[in-house]
């Protein structure tokens, strides 16, 4: 029992390394679903389906095959010691799901083994007597032979075997992310193996003279006897060793078939997306107790009896798995892809979802949503603000849309319900007023701009239409355009950027003649995220544009 629990515990080691590397695995997507030609023509019905929101589910994605090679430590468990010797095989596997697949594999090793401890009572095995050794008898009178022989079992078993296995993956279904590169799995099968197992019981054509070893004080503890064992055993295994019947296979000649079951435990890890290298232990049972040559359990006083359980062997390996097929015709096996990777794709951004249109309810059909709208009963028509409310421009209290009089001076006000004013009759001659200064009936505003930003907001585009419209009702008013700044390099370049942006407005857009606006920038004393735009007074001269102080800083808006 002992000699199996290196490999056990080895395979474990390996499990739980792969387990904890998972967490710090990056990885990408699976595969493109809606790539047609990695479809099989078999399921492109449904393929189709699924394209055109008529099935839920894409169809299963053709996948590649893969092929494996391994190398390892290979030994029998009977009852005989096993001493640990090499196995090799192959495998061709093909995935049914996400999570099972199959595998056809061959497989073969030598078995070796070496008792550390000396048998005399070999009397049912006939190997041994039939090469001249004498086993410990006793007759009908209770007299045990004088002359027996001190042997020490041992073999070589050539075993290999054809198994077609069902593999389930464990770790490819996740939750936190697109796949992994390492993949845990276990195994289950069954096939056949066949074996052909022989004795080293002569040395040349005489017998070992194992007597020296048993009876030599020296060798006190089994290393010391396999050493001895060792020097004294040549390597010919001349012996055929016991066999269940006379005859030979019909299909393997020299060798006996047995039917077999076979389990195991494994992980692969990715190297690239064509290579995987996997850590695999496999335990294979067979209905056979002679796989290393010995089915007599020894007992004292020259008896024998069955052992009653059958050979078993182990098959720990490291190998390479490659997977084949074209790249543009075939997935990865889908035992490497995780399924739930389409279902989070179409939760994260939605490319296959029928998404209903957003709903914005505007009652008064203003174009400004009610949830923003200041003025919830706009009357049709009516031009609003970024706020839903009626505009007024000559502020008379009557909207724009049923104003008679759009600009009413502001001494003919207030104004009846159609927004016509009552102008005061003059007074004599005498008292003929001044006339009025250019700007008096214009309303200056001041023009708000958000942090670094040198772009006009909604509110400031408004601001600047209205006060266009009062400026064409006012021909001879010139307006100084004034920004602030701090005594920075930066801040005197946004207070330029923000003359210009206020400028070009009323300009560009509002037709308002260059020659009336006076540029201003880098003023001291006032907020530096304001733009004041005031009336010009007689000692107000300058140009409408000036070059900007730090060209390289401008804003772009």
């Amino acid at each position: 029992m002992s000699s199996i629990k290196f490999p056990i515990l080895l395979s474990f080691a390996a499990l739980t390394a792969a387990s904890g590397s998972q967490a710090q695995v990056s990885s990408g997507a699976g595969y493109n679903w809606r790539d047609s030609a990695v479809i099989p023509a078999s399921r492109a019905a449904q393929q189709s389906e699924f394209m055109n929101n008529q099935y839920n589910y894409p169809a299963k994605p053709r996948s590649q095959w893969e092929l494996g090679v391994k190398v390892g430590e290979f030994h029998i468990n009977g009852d005989v010691s096993p001493v640990p010797n090499i196995g090799f095989g192959g495998h061709i596997r093909k995935s049914l799901g996400y999570m099972t697949s199959l595998r056809l594999e061959f497989m073969h090793g030598t078995g070796t083994g070496l008792n550390w401890q000396n048998s005399q009572n070999y009397r049912k095995n006939l190997t041994w007597r039939l090469n001249g050794y004498v086993p410990n008898v006793i007759d009908n009178y209770g007299n045990r032979s004088v002359a027996q022989d001190n042997i020490y079992y041992n073999y070589k078993s050539n075993v290999n075997d054809l198994s077609l296995q069902t593999v389930f993956s464990l770790n490819n279904i996740l939750f936190h992310k697109a796949k992994s590169k390492t993949n845990v799995y276990i195994l289950a099968g069954g096939g056949l193996s066949w074996y052909k197992t022989f004795v080293n019981a002569l040395n040349g054509t005489a017998k070992y003279n194992f007597n020296g070893i048993s009876s030599n004080p020296a060798f006190s503890d089994r290393a010391d006897i396999r050493k001895a064992l060792r020097d004294l055993l040549d390597d010919t295994y001349e012996s055929p060793a016991e066999r269940h019947g006379a005859k030979k296979s019909r299909v393997f000649g020299d060798y006996t078939s047995r039917a077999s079951a076979t389990v195991g435990a494994g992980v692969a890890f990715k190297l690239t997306p064509r290579v995987n290298l996997a850590i695999e232990d496999r335990m294979t049972f067979v209905q056979d107790d002679l796989l290393d040559g010995q089915r007599w359990q020894e007992h004292p006083f020259g008896d024998a009896a069955l052992t009653g359980n059958f050979d078993s062997y182990h098959y720990l390996t490291a190998g390479l798995n490659f997977n084949l097929g074209k790249k543009d015709k075939s997935v990865e096996p889908l035992y490497w892809l995780n399924p739930l990777d389409f279902a989070y794709s179409e939760l994260n951004s939605p490319k296959r979802m029928k998404m209903p249109k957003p709903v914005l309810d505007d009652a008064d059909g203003d174009g400004v949503t009610d949830q923003f709208d200041r003025e919830p009963k706009t009357p049709a028509g009516c031009p609003v603000d970024s706020h839903g409310v009626s505009r007024d421009t000559d502020g008379d209290g009557v909207p724009d849309c049923k104003d008679k009089q759009l600009i009413t001076p502001t001494e003919c006000q207030p104004v009846d319900a159609d927004g016509v004013g009552k102008c005061p009759d003059p007074k004599c001659c005498s008292n003929i007023p001044p006339p009025a200064a250019p700007c008096a009936n214009v309303q200056f505003p001041s023009i708000y701009f958000k942090g670094n930003s040198a772009a006009l907001t909604k509110d400031g585009e408004n601001a600047l239409m209205v006060l266009a419209a009062m400026l064409r009702n006012a021909p001879n008013c010139k307006a100084v355009v004034t920004a602030y700044a701090e005594p920075t390099k930066s801040s005197q370049q946004l207070s330029w950027d923000r003359v210009n942006a206020v400028i070009n407005n009323l300009t560009l857009k509002q037709g308002i003649s260059a020659d009336r606006l006076i540029f201003r920038h880098g003023q001291v004393g006032g907020d530096v995220n304001m733009v004041d735009v005031r009336a010009a007074g007689a000692d107000d001269s300058g140009p409408s544009t000036v070059p900007a102080p730090h060209p390289n800083l401008r804003k772009k808006n």
